[in-house]
């Protein structure tokens, strides 16, 4: 990932629950939400529906099968 700049990461937040963002090599991680946002060429994004749900530990969830 292309460092996001400084000034970019002092104000985002997450979208669901407006905290705190963990800033990965590759995503920003919300640890209140369990959620990963992907940063595609240096571009967060931001939506809910397309972030990845997390464990408690940190790990991608598995999916749930119907």
């Amino acid at each position: 990932m292309s460092q996001l700049p400084k000034d970019l990461l002092d104000i985002l937040a997450c979208p669901r629950c407006r905290g705190p963002l963990v800033v990965e090599p590759e995503s920003l991680r919300c640890d209140a939400c369990h959620l990963r946002y992907r940063v595609d060429n240096g571009i967060p994004v931001m939506l809910i529906s397309e972030a990845e749900t997390l464990d408690p530990d940190g790990n991608a969830a598995p999916h749930a099968t119907d």
